[in-house]
């Protein structure tokens, strides 16, 4: 066949076509029991950020083990992190990631009696991992209200004097709201505003502070969103999208001040995860679930344990000459 000849042509079918088809065979991602969040109430506003949506631990979630070889980098063993939003969604998640990795953890949370209730539970799930470690990372909670200075120093105080220091910050406290921007109250932005951003920039600053002052290093993982770098459809959250492009620009700005201090600077950005409360939502919008779940080229929606490695890997020491990243776990969503 001459080299210059034509190729004969190649049937083409829409990518997202072929992801819808993808997902009826998908395995199903694990679903997860909702906390009740104030901003919900509000007529016309569908809360589904991934970080508000709570979780309960599930038993099958990926678990380390001491008979399985692992890169040295990937431990947490001796760490100290706080996680804001850690009484419940993918805060809770994550901070069980953080405690099979050998890490101490903070929840730290509007509701401290919930986040409490969990420590029996993470610490239970690190022994039932680790069978044959008799040392158990430590867990407290702790109350704060992410957007209050105040609260915020008093809760990193409270923190330091229990475990004696902190290394690594995950926020997850967040929140999102559905309504047009022709009608939503500047008040509510506000309010969304001084969670989503005010809490990341309060929090990511006192603890920078703690590290410069004791003239140690450490590991931020600020908790965005694949929609603050792209325009979610069909649902409109103009101001949520905005504040998470905020949260990934500050991660980046800080990332580069704070590189003298070692102190690295990151953020994961999740996509559609599948929790208790999206599956409801995606129950009485069955084409919701297919526009989410046809421009995935993975097919499927993301379990909040798909979490658990990336922020492991971003606080730990295999990730020492990463910082400004923005991690994606979108199942290759926003490359379409």
């Amino acid at each position: 066949m001459p080299t210059d000849a034509p190729f004969p042509p190649i049937p083409f079918t829409p990518p997202k076509a072929v992801f819808k088809d993808m997902s009826k065979n998908a395995p199903a991602a694990t679903a997860h029991v909702p906390l009740p969040s104030s901003a919900a109430a509000a007529a016309n506003a569908i809360v589904m950020d991934p970080e508000v949506n709570s979780a309960a631990i599930d038993d099958k979630a990926p678990s380390g083990s001491a008979e399985k070889p692992v890169l040295p980098t990937f431990s947490l063993d001796g760490r100290t992190v706080v996680i804001t939003g850690g009484a419940g969604g993918l805060g809770l998640v994550m901070a069980k990631g953080l405690v099979l990795s050998g890490a101490g953890v903070a929840l730290v949370d509007l509701n401290d009696t919930e986040a409490a209730s969990q420590i029996s539970v993470l610490e239970a799930a690190f022994k039932d991992a680790h069978p044959t470690l008799s040392s158990v990372p430590r867990v407290t909670a702790h109350k704060v209200d992410v957007s209050s200075e105040e609260s915020v120093a008093a809760c990193i105080g409270a923190v330091v004097s229990v475990h004696g220091k902190i290394d690594g910050l995950v926020t997850s406290a967040g929140f999102t709201e559905t309504i047009q921007s022709i009608d939503y109250p500047i008040d509510r932005m506000r309010k969304l505003w001084a969670v989503n951003v005010d809490g990341t920039y309060i929090f990511a600053q006192q603890i920078a502070r703690h590290l410069v002052k004791e003239k140690r290093g450490g590991s931020m993982v600020f908790i965005g969103s694949m929609s603050g770098s792209i325009v979610n459809v069909p649902q409109p959250q103009a101001p949520y999208n905005a504040s998470k492009a905020a949260v990934r620009h500050l991660c980046a700005s800080m990332a580069v001040e704070w590189a003298p201090h070692q102190i690295r600077v990151n953020t994961i950005s999740p996509g559609y995860m599948l929790t208790a409360l999206t599956e409801k939502i995606l129950e009485a919008n069955p084409d919701l679930r297919d526009a989410w779940v046809g421009g995935t080229p993975q097919g499927r929606m993301g379990a909040p344990e798909d979490l658990m490695g990336p922020v492991t890997f971003l606080l730990s020491d295999a990730s020492r000459f990463v910082t400004g990243a923005d991690l994606r776990v979108d199942g290759g969503y926003t490359v379409m």
